[in-house]
């Protein structure tokens, strides 16, 4: 069973989660093949052995090598870790699965090694991004009795909270179910939360009664202020649950997709309950309304697959992680990938990929120097994990590092401290 799959089924519920930048006409990273300017932190967890933890890798490129997990890396102190990257700091965050969580921060020594900064206990978070010069994060509530949701802002400066509040999440659904959060982004000077409604746990956890809305909540920065929620009826709701399912391009606009996978329940039979194809939709720059002039229904140039992530690299580009229909999931899973432009609603399947059928599990959080290029992981049946190089002029990927006796998890970039 695939280590996500099972995170999702152990919480009864799947960054690439997506890096983040922090503005809205981000200059593209440095170069990733110039080992000079930094290296890449690749987290992979051991095939073979009784960890069941990442070990975080570094590297000085994804093109080509091959790297191994035994006896190399640092071990990560519990089961289930997700990843972001803020300047030059790496931060590890653990998901407690009800116990308390924790943060970890890394940068990297004299030695292209990652060194640890700071280590301590905080809440388990459903989401987390870099904004401004800080970490949000969110914890959701989770009942409608027990509804409250809490914020807290990690430092990138002094790495200590230096902020917390709280919001309702049945006061933010406004129907009677709880509002979950699927990501947070960081747009202009505001964060944008896309939510999904679940039952919650005293009544039909992850089921909903409300399939066919896309609400985004609105917050202001650094106060935290419920501004609004936009609101469309044209797909269902946006991302999934640990996977960003916004991408804000160079002149400020954002687009969000849908996968359309909500899931219903009658008695005990549980069923896919959204009546809208996995689409595409657009907020304009500088607005906070839907843009009732585009819509881009994926699924009618997919052969009936959905979006089950992407990754944004410039230009209006995305590298989109797909899934067939036939293989639909409330959690992450992909076998084919896609090169979509947003702005022309353009889509081609890419080559070179491993064939679906063998592809066993693909990284999460993934890579982009903004330049056309992605750098996914995937691993196939055989238990072979390669780092991918995805080229989007031509939508064709070739292999480059192998991680041997692990299952790649996510990719990240860590430039040194200036």
């Amino acid at each position: 069973m695939k280590k996500y799959n099972y995170v999702w089924c152990s919480l009864l519920m799947s960054a690439l989660f997506f890096a983040c930048k922090k503005d809205n006409n981000p200059s593209p990273d440095p170069d990733p093949n110039d080992p000079e300017k930094g290296r890449f932190v690749v987290a992979a967890l051991p095939i073979a052995g009784t960890s069941q933890a990442d070990y975080l890798l570094t590297t000085a490129t994804l093109d080509s090598g091959t790297i191994s997990t035994t006896g190399n890396g640092i071990e990560q102190d519990g089961t289930y870790r997700y990843y972001t990257t803020s300047g030059n700091k790496f931060f590890s965050m653990l998901y407690g699965q009800g116990n308390p969580g924790a943060v970890t921060i890394y940068n990297l020594d004299g030695q292209s090694k990652l060194q640890k900064l700071s280590n301590f206990q905080s809440e388990t978070v459903q989401a987390f991004a870099p904004v401004d010069n800080d970490i949000l994060m969110v914890k959701m509530g989770r009942s409608v009795t027990s509804s409250v949701s809490r914020w807290y802002q990690v430092s990138t400066d002094s790495l200590v909270i230096r902020g917390e509040g709280q919001f309702d999440a049945l006061d933010l659904a406004g129907n009677g179910e709880l509002a979950e959060f699927s990501w947070i982004q960081q747009v202009g000077n505001k964060v944008f939360a896309p939510y999904f409604c679940i039952k919650g746990t005293t009544d039909g956890g992850w089921t909903t009664s409300y399939p066919d809305s896309a609400w985004i909540a609105v917050f202001s920065y650094p106060d935290m202020q419920l501004e609004k929620i936009i609101r469309d009826n044209r797909t269902s709701s946006i991302g999934l649950y640990f996977q960003n399912g916004l991408a804000v391009v160079g002149n400020g606009d954002v687009y969000a997709f849908s996968p359309a996978n909500t899931v219903g329940k009658s008695g005990t039979e549980q069923f896919f309950n959204s009546s809208k194809p996995s689409s595409i939709t657009r907020i304009k720059s500088g607005t906070t309304e839907f843009d009732q002039t585009y819509l881009f229904n994926v699924e009618a140039v997919s052969e009936g697959a959905y979006i089950a992530g992407w990754t944004y690299v410039g230009n209006n580009t995305v590298v989109a992680a797909l899934n067939p229909k036939d293989k639909k999931s409330q959690w992450q899973g992909a076998d084919r990938f896609a090169i979509i432009n947003l702005e022309t609603q353009s889509f081609k399947w890419v080559t070179g990929i491993p064939d679906a059928a063998s592809i066993a599990d693909f990284s999460m959080t993934n890579y982009s120097p903004g330049n056309g290029i992605a750098y996914i992981g995937i691993t196939t049946t055989d238990n072979k994990s390669v780092v991918y190089k995805i080229d989007a002029a031509n939508a064709t990927a070739t292999p480059g590092l192998e991680v041997t006796g692990g299952i790649i998890t996510a990719i990240q970039w860590v430039p040194y401290e200036n």
